[in-house]
């Protein structure tokens, strides 16, 4: 009889509980990874924001990148303790309030949401894009979250009182 090994995937240190905008904010447009280095695809998740709404590491690391790129304000953040090379976040649209080479610790205001670039679907008006790399792969940024981080609680429905019996 085969033996059946089960294993329980870990949740990394790095894990936040929190994310990099709002409170459980709505994912508008899906990391679609491409199939090629150059093809189409959506190298990061769209994040549903008011314009101005502050923007948050998501865990300890070093300021690799703040500034200008192709008329946006990037931030990138390079993870501490995330191997070799490290993992990367970046935000975007977003005026840094903090400096390349700065160390943030997770839950640090890094940045505010900018005016939208036309990246946002149109049914939303602004947007943060929050993209993960290790290298030049790009990766899941929502795997960055804790699993309780990333489900939403149950819906509850609470009683209507005076409960009246007629």
């Amino acid at each position: 009889m085969p033996m059946l090994l089960l294993f329980a995937l870990a949740t990394p240190s790095y894990a936040a509980d929190f994310w990099p905008v709002g409170d459980r904010p709505a994912v508008v447009r899906p990391w679609s990874p491409p199939a090629t280095p150059y093809g189409p695809g959506h190298r990061g998740v769209d994040l549903s924001a008011p314009i101005g709404a502050p923007v948050r590491a998501l865990a300890d690391g070093r300021v690799s990148f703040a500034g200008e790129l192709a008329g946006r304000g990037v931030l990138a953040v390079e993870l501490a303790d995330t191997g070799d090379p490290p993992l990367r976040t970046t935000y975007e649209p977003v005026t840094a309030t903090v400096d390349q080479g700065d160390e943030v610790r997770a839950g640090d205001l890094v940045g505010v949401l900018q005016l939208p670039t036309g990246h946002c679907p149109r049914t939303t008006p602004s947007c943060l894009h929050w993209g993960l790399l290790r290298g030049t792969t790009y990766l899941d940024p929502l795997s960055l979250l804790s699993p309780s981080a990333r489900t939403r609680p149950p819906a509850r429905l609470l009683p209507i009182w005076p409960f009246t019996n007629s």
